[in-house]
């Protein structure tokens, strides 16, 4: 345990009282005690009985605290707080949190509340990412908030292989490298300290490893970040196929004034595949639309909550694929990307929709049969697809789907607004790093057993 005294006259922290941590059964072992003094002006810390901490058995190496007395009361505060142990995340619509299990979202003014809580540990970060990257700006000239330091910015290991790095007991990973994978588990080895794991991106897959599900770190994500405009998109690619803009544009160019019949989206079915935040997005424009949607996520028992949702007229479990994919006219596919949603959009699946059903892909390309689905839109089994993400990126030239008249292709860019990756890291800044700093529960936790 690392004991800081403040250089107040009013602090006094004696040996006796630490000498009950040496029973604690939050140590597995008894730990060694190292002392240290600083001047109040150099530390980022405020003495303060009531200060709230995150404390359980495999962290809190390298944290700082007063005496044994402040390090009861923070533990207790704890667990008091926030007795609903659902997960918080953040929505970039409405720019605050919502709770997982009341799906409602919280007064934004009691968000920024936490501001003013006392800092209880420091924040010593290491940014997996390129250094040229612009988007993370925020990060690399800051301002940081009070507490945080950003150690060392790199893409491999050995961009970090600096004694200096060790001695300061890193203990937050920022991720954005596209690969970053290998790096990671390599970091998490070389500095056992690190407790946080932060990626800019809302998926996960590009740094998924048996080495970082094992670990014991908290790993968050940008989930919420960009949800609204994958909403947008997901309604024009309905649109697309609605009206057959292709047709007008085809007209357009031939200087050809012939009017046809158009299809409604008022009143038609939509099936989001994967009700998670992107999913509830595009369920919310669906319904000003007049849709009808019906979402597929992985718990539903467990989710009450979804069950009341007024975006959604029925939630289905996993095992109600086939059913979503039979009544929907429109089949969103949003669901992140494991080992058990891999290939979830087989041939079987698809073989269950309607002749004139279009599918919508903005999660990731392995969800859907790839093959099976080109086979589909070839025979007009199906009516069309809008696809943002392919099985393969960038798109192999000879890919058949370059050349079918039904799909409405994208380069995995609908989410690519000219701020959202700068939103992403200031998220991470000045949503996530407070509450780290302050002991609180972060925003955006992310189910290391599950893969999102």
């Amino acid at each position: 345990v690392d004991v800081m005294l403040m250089n107040f006259p009013a602090v006094a922290l004696s040996l006796a009282t630490l000498a009950p941590l040496r029973t604690a059964t939050a140590f597995r072992t008894a730990p060694t005690i190292r002392l240290c003094s600083v001047a109040a002006s150099s530390s980022p810390f405020t003495a303060s009985s009531s200060s709230s901490t995150r404390y359980n058995n495999n962290r809190h190496r390298h944290r700082h605290f007063y005496s044994s007395s402040s390090l009861h009361q923070a533990k207790k505060a704890n667990n008091n707080m926030d007795s609903d142990e659902s997960p918080i995340y953040w929505n970039r619509e409405t720019g605050s949190s919502s709770n997982a299990a009341s799906n409602a979202v919280s007064n934004a003014a009691s968000n920024a509340a936490s501001q003013d809580s006392p800092i209880v540990q420091e924040a010593r970060i290491l940014a997996l990412c390129d250094p040229t990257d612009a988007y993370n700006e925020p990060l690399y000239s800051g301002p940081l908030p009070k507490g945080a330091k950003l150690l060392k910015i790199g893409t491999s290991l050995s961009d970090f292989d600096d004694e200096s790095i060790s001695q300061q007991h890193p203990n937050v990973i920022f991720v954005s490298h596209p690969k970053a994978r290998e790096p990671l588990v390599q970091l998490l080895h070389k500095f056992p300290s690190v407790e946080w794991v932060h990626t800019r991106s809302a998926g996960i897959d590009f740094i998924s490893s048996p080495g970082l599900f094992r670990s014991s770190v908290e790993l968050t994500n940008a989930k919420g970040m960009f949800s609204s405009t994958l909403a947008e998109y997901c309604m024009m690619a309905c649109s697309y196929f609605a009206k057959d803009l292709p047709r007008l544009m085809r007209q357009k160019s031939d200087v050809r004034w012939d009017q046809y019949p158009v299809s409604e989206l008022r009143g038609a079915t939509m099936g989001i595949v994967g009700y998670g935040d992107i999913g509830r997005a595009c369920a919310r424009l669906a319904k000003a639309y007049g849709m009808r949607v019906l979402g597929l996520k992985r718990n539903v028992v467990d989710d009450a909550a979804s069950l009341d949702d007024p975006c959604c007229d029925r939630v289905y479990g996993t095992e109600g694929l086939g059913e979503v994919m039979a009544e929907s006219d429109y089949v969103l596919v949003a669901a992140p990307l494991t080992e058990a949603t891999r290939g979830m959009v087989s041939a079987e699946m698809l073989g269950r929709c309607k002749s004139s059903a279009v599918i919508i892909n903005v999660g990731r390309g392995p969800l859907i049969d790839e093959e099976a689905l080109i086979e589909a839109l070839s025979s007009n089994a199906i009516k069309g697809a809008g696809l943002d993400v392919m099985t393969v990126e960038p798109l192999p030239k000879e890919s058949p789907l370059w050349k079918l008249d039904n799909v409405l292709l994208s380069p995995h860019n609908m989410d690519m607004t000219l701020t959202f990756m700068r939103e992403s890291t200031e998220f991470f800044v000045n949503e996530n790093l407070p509450r780290f700093l302050r002991g609180e529960r972060l925003l955006n936790p992310v189910d290391k057993s599950a893969g999102y």
